[in-house]
């Protein structure tokens, strides 16, 4: 994810006319198909012929599917490989996609800015990759430790969110440390050659800076971070039945894919490996320290208020430039069948 989404918003005029990093659609549009929440289609519509357009993070859903027995669907899938969720979202509010997924961040500057994207369901995934990490020699083991250090963050991301809650937390604010905004690239290149004293980061750049530099984890982002990712789906696909039918039961197969995941992760991780790059030993050790298990499931109202405490306390940092309704932005037409499908998995 960019270290700040308005940037790359400003650069493409949000794809003529609706903000390009937002989540939502058009708000009465959206109001209408989150009240509406109709049954998904039924089983017997013919998908042959139709082509879903997906998003997809390197080593994630494509390998996923493919590992868990899930890719032989009855539809063609379209992979669009966008390595952060700004770049989902700014695709399906310019109707070049249907679906793809990211943090609450990139959903909550969608709802500010009303773009043509809706939320359609929520996995949720590993919180101890995300964490505020110290450097082996620096005289820091508390979040308190942190007042007056270089520390490193991502703007406007699920890093600069949980950052500033353990801050508060310890009584502090930014202007209490040298925070220091980097991408993950640059974080790691900075944390490696000592410019930094401690990072707030996500994702495999938190692991190589322990298992290369002996980094110490001081937090994770657990308690701090709902663990929920939104699916984004574009209103287009979600009111054509059809694809409403293929999107469903793409969701399923995701569902379905995690819970094998969770029982099955070495030949997941060798998957993944494949597509990444990625050490397998690395991938298994993120997997060993997971804080819960992978899941994707339905839309509920814990994970709405979540994602509204996420807009609020950007909008308290100055990151929003005003508030961002986020309930009218989530649709609820899949629960159902989300919904079934845990049920089943549950009784397996």
């Amino acid at each position: 994810m960019p270290s700040h989404p308005t940037d790359a918003w400003s650069r493409r005029t949000w794809l003529q006319g609706a903000a390009a990093t937002t989540i939502g659609a058009s708000l009465p549009f959206a109001v209408q198909a989150a009240n509406a929440a109709p049954s998904a289609a039924p089983a017997a519509t013919d998908l042959s012929g139709l082509t879903l357009r997906v998003a997809v993070y390197k080593g994630v859903w494509r390998p996923l599917l493919q590992a868990a027995g899930e890719a032989n669907t009855p539809y063609k899938i379209d992979w669009r490989e966008l390595n952060n969720g700004v770049l989902h979202i700014e695709a399906i509010n310019g109707d070049a996609l249907d679906i793809g997924s990211g943090s609450e961040i990139p959903a909550t500057f969608a709802a500010r800015q009303k773009a043509n994207v809706r939320f359609i369901a929520a996995s949720h995934e590993d919180l101890n990759n995300q964490v505020t990490l110290a450097r082996k020699d620096a005289p820091i083991h508390k979040i308190a430790d942190l007042k007056g250090k270089r520390v490193g963050y991502v703007r406007a991301t699920t890093a600069h969110y949980f950052l500033s809650k353990q801050l508060a937390e310890a009584g502090l604010g930014f202007d209490d440390i040298q925070a220091v905004n980097l991408t993950p690239a640059d974080g790691l290149s900075a944390f490696a050659r000592g410019d930094l004293d401690a990072w707030a980061i996500y994702g495999y750049n938190g692991q190589i800076a322990r298992t290369q530099y002996g980094a110490r984890t001081i937090k994770t982002g657990k308690g701090y971070l709902s663990g929920n990712f939104p699916v984004y789906a574009n209103p287009r696909a979600i009111d054509d039945p059809r694809r409403h039918a293929a999107i469903t039961d793409y969701l399923l197969r995701v569902q379905r894919a995690y819970a094998w995941a969770n029982r099955n992760y070495l030949a997941y991780a060798k998957a993944q490996s494949a597509e990444t790059r990625v050490p397998v030993g690395d991938l298994v050790e993120l997997f060993n320290g997971r804080s819960d298990d992978y899941a994707l499931g339905p839309v509920t109202e814990t994970i709405v208020r979540s994602h509204q405490e996420v807009a609020d306390t950007f909008q308290r940092l100055g990151v929003l430039d005003g508030p961002a309704n986020v309930a009218p932005f989530w649709d609820r037409s899949f629960d159902r069948a989300l919904a079934a499908g845990a049920r089943g998995l549950s009784a397996a």
